[in-house]
C-alpha cells in the first residue's frame, strides 16, 4: 500500500474512493477527485490498473477483480463511504471458463454470481445488484462522471474537422438505430456508410468492431456512432473514446464520430480531439431527446 500526505482542503473533507480498472480512465478521474479537493483512495484492481495510478492517490491498495469483500474491508479502512468504478474490465474475462480459479472471489461475490445473478448475467444488471451488495454494507457507487466533466462528450461539432454532408447523413440515419440496439442490451455502438450499417458492436468491444467494419468496408469516410443505452446506469460502464479510438478510426478507413451529449467519456478530451484533427476524423456530439 502507498499513501501520499493530503492538501489541508483535502484533510477536511471525506475521502473518495476509485475502483480501478483498466486504462486511463481511471487516471484522469483520480485527478478530477483531487482537484475537487477531496484524498483519493483507490482500490486498484488486481492485473487491470496502469503503473502510474498508484502515485496519484492518497490511499491505495490491490484487489482481485471479484474479491467484493476486500473492496469492503480497504473502503472501511480508508473511511470512504462513497467510490467511483472507472476503467475496463474486459468482457471476454466473464466468459472464460477458468475465471473462478483466476480470479480467486470470496464467499460475498460467489453469493451474488450464483444466486442474485443465477437468472440474469447481463451488464446492466451485475451493476445494479453489485452496487446495492455494496450499498448495504456502506459503500454507495456513485456516477462516474462526476468528477470529470471537463472530458464528457458536448454538443456539436467538438473538431477543427467537418463532417461531410454524407456523414452528417449517416449520423441523421444511425441514431435512432443506434438507440435500439443499445434498447436491446447488444452493444453500444454501430459503423454506418452511406445510411447502410456495417457493423455493430457486442461482446468484442468498439475497438475490434472498428477493425472488422474497415475489413468489411473498403471505401474510406465511414461514420462510427456510440452512446450509453437508454436508462443506462453512469455509475459504471459509460462508453469512452480516446487515443486509440481515433487511431483504430484513422487505420480502419473511418472519417467521422458521433457521440452522445453527456453519455460519452473523452479520456483526455484534447488530446482526442488533437489527435482528431491530425488524423482528420471529424468528432460531434448529439444531444438526445
Amino acid at each position: 500500500m502507498t499513501a501520499r500526505t493530503p492538501t489541508a482542503s483535502a484533510a477536511d473533507r471525506p475521502p473518495i474512493g476509485l475502483i480501478a480498472g483498466q486504462g486511463q480512465l481511471p487516471v484522469i478521474v483520480a485527478k478530477g477527485i483531487r482537484a475537487a479537493g477531496h484524498r483519493v483512495s483507490c482500490i486498484g484492481l488486481r492485473d487491470q490498473f496502469v503503473p502510474e495510478l498508484p502515485a496519484l492517490c492518497d490511499d491505495f491498495a490491490e484487489a482481485g477483480v471479484i474479491q467484493l469483500g476486500r473492496w469492503l474491508r480497504l473502503a472501511r479502512r480508508f473511511g470512504a463511504t462513497e467510490a467511483v468504478m472507472v476503467g475496463r474490465v474486459a468482457k471476454a474475462r466473464m466468459h472464460d471458463p477458468l475465471r473462478i480459479l483466476r480470479q480467486l472471489p470470496d464467499w460475498r461475490a460467489i453469493n451474488l454470481w450464483y444466486r442474485k445473478l443465477r437468472h440474469d448475467r447481463r451488464s446492466a444488471t451485475l451493476l445494479t445488484v453489485l452496487a446495492d451488495d455494496l450499498a448495504k454494507e456502506g459503500l454507495v457507487l456513485i456516477d462516474s462522471t462526476t468528477y470529470i466533466p471537463d472530458h464528457m462528450a458536448s454538443e456539436g461539432v467538438m473538431t477543427r474537422t467537418q463532417p461531410s454532408a454524407e456523414q452528417r447523413g449517416d449520423i441523421e440515419f444511425g441514431w435512432p438505430l443506434l438507440r435500439q440496439v443499445g434498447s436491446l442490451d447488444i452493444g453500444q455502438a454501430i459503423a454506418v456508410r452511406e445510411k447502410d450499417v456495417i457493423a455493430v458492436e457486442a461482446v468484442e468491444g468498439t475497438d475490434r468492431m472498428i477493425a472488422r467494419a474497415g475489413e468489411l468496408c473498403r471505401r474510406k469516410g465511414w461514420t462510427l456512432l456510440k452512446t450509453a443505452r437508454p436508462g443506462h446506469d453512469m455509475r459504471a460502464d459509460v462508453p469512452t473514446i480516446g487515443v486509440a479510438t481515433i487511431e483504430g478510426m484513422h487505420k480502419a478507413g473511418g472519417g467521422c464520430i458521433a457521440v452522445g451529449v453527456g453519455r460519452v467519456i473523452l479520456v483526455d478530451r484534447p488530446a482526442v480531439l488533437a489527435a482528431a484533427d491530425r488524423l482528420g476524423i471529424a468528432v460531434v456530439g448529439v444531444r438526445e431527446a
